[in-house]
C-alpha cells in the first residue's frame, strides 16, 4: 500500500497514516487503502485498530484533498463519498478504534478522527475543522460525529471560526480522553489496548454497537430534512464554494460575497 501501513501485532491492529508530503491528505487513493484495510481486519480476530500517523509527522491529517473537491454545483460530501463510505466502515466495525494524535488534525481529518471510538492525544496535537474557510457545506452525519462530542456553542465556535483548538482545551472539554506526552504516548496508548483486548470482545463490540445507535437516536423529521438539505444545496452551488476551492489551490486569500 502506498498510503498507509498495517500491522498486526496478536489482536491488535495498526494502521499508520504515511503519506508525510501531501500532510495525509485523505485523496481517493489513501481512502480507498483505509477501506480495503477495514474490509481485510473484519475476518480476523482483532480486538483493538489504533490509527495514527508517523509519530514525527507534524500533520496527523490535512483532511480532504482539496484538489479533488467538485466543482460548484455538485455536492463534495455525498453519502457515496469514499470519506463517508470508511467512516461507516469504523462506526460499524466490531473493535475499538482509537485515534492517536501526535499531530494537527484539519477539516474532513477532523471528522475522521471523531468517527473513532475515543482519541488519546499528545501536547502536539490541535483540531481545525475548516469548511467555512473554502465555502463547503457540511452533512448531518459529520454534524452529528461532532455533537455527540462537545456542545453546541463549542461545535458553532470550531465551525464558525476554522481555527485550531489546541490540545490542552480540547483535552478540559472531552474531545481527547488523554492527553500523554508524546514520548510516552505509544506505550500509554498499546497498554490501554491490551486491556481492552483482555475483555470480552463479543460484550464490546455489542456495546459499541448500541452507544452509536443511542449517539444517533436524534429524529428528524421530513421537513427538517428537506430543509437541510435545501440548505447544502444552495451552499455547493454558491460563488462562495468555487471562490473558496480556486483561492485555496491559487493560494490566496478568499473574497467571499455571501452569496
Amino acid at each position: 500500500m502506498d498510503y498507509i501501513r498495517l500491522e498486526i501485532s496478536e489482536n491488535i491492529a495498526t494502521i499508520t497514516l504515511k503519506n508525510d508530503e501531501r500532510r495525509n491528505s485523505l485523496c481517493e487513493r489513501m481512502l480507498s487503502e483505509l477501506e480495503a484495510t477495514f474490509i481485510e481486519l473484519e475476518s480476523q480476530d482483532i480486538r483493538v485498530v489504533i490509527l495514527k500517523s508517523n509519530l514525527d509527522a507534524k500533520v496527523w491529517c490535512a483532511g480532504l484533498d482539496i484538489k479533488e473537491l467538485p466543482n460548484a454545483g455538485k455536492d463534495p460530501l455525498p453519502y457515496s463519498h469514499p470519506l463517508e463510505s470508511l467512516m461507516r466502515k469504523i462506526e460499524n466495525f466490531n473493535a475499538p478504534v482509537i485515534a492517536m494524535i501526535t499531530g494537527s488534525v484539519w477539516g474532513g481529518g477532523m471528522d475522521l478522527a471523531l468517527t473513532c471510538d475515543f482519541i488519546i492525544g499528545s501536547p502536539e496535537c490541535s483540531f481545525a475543522i475548516t469548511p467555512a474557510k473554502i465555502g463547503v457545506p457540511y452533512n448531518v452525519s459529520g454534524l452529528i460525529h461532532f455533537l455527540n462530542v462537545v456542545e453546541m456553542n463549542i461545535a458553532k465556535e470550531l465551525f464558525f471560526t476554522a481555527k485550531p483548538m489546541m490540545s490542552e482545551r480540547a483535552y478540559i472539554i472531552g474531545l481527547i480522553n488523554h492527553l500523554i506526552d508524546k514520548d510516552k504516548i505509544e506505550e500509554f496508548t498499546y497498554d490501554l489496548a491490551n486491556t481492552i483486548c483482555n475483555n470480552s470482545p463479543l460484550s464490546i463490540g455489542v456495546i459499541k454497537k448500541q452507544l452509536n445507535l443511542l449517539g444517533k437516536a436524534k429524529p428528524l423529521s421530513p421537513d427538517m430534512m428537506e430543509d437541510i438539505n435545501e440548505l447544502r444545496f444552495k451552499a455547493y452551488t454558491s460563488h462562495d464554494f468555487a471562490e473558496g476551492k480556486l483561492a485555496f489551490l491559487e493560494k490566496r486569500k478568499p473574497l467571499f460575497k455571501g452569496e
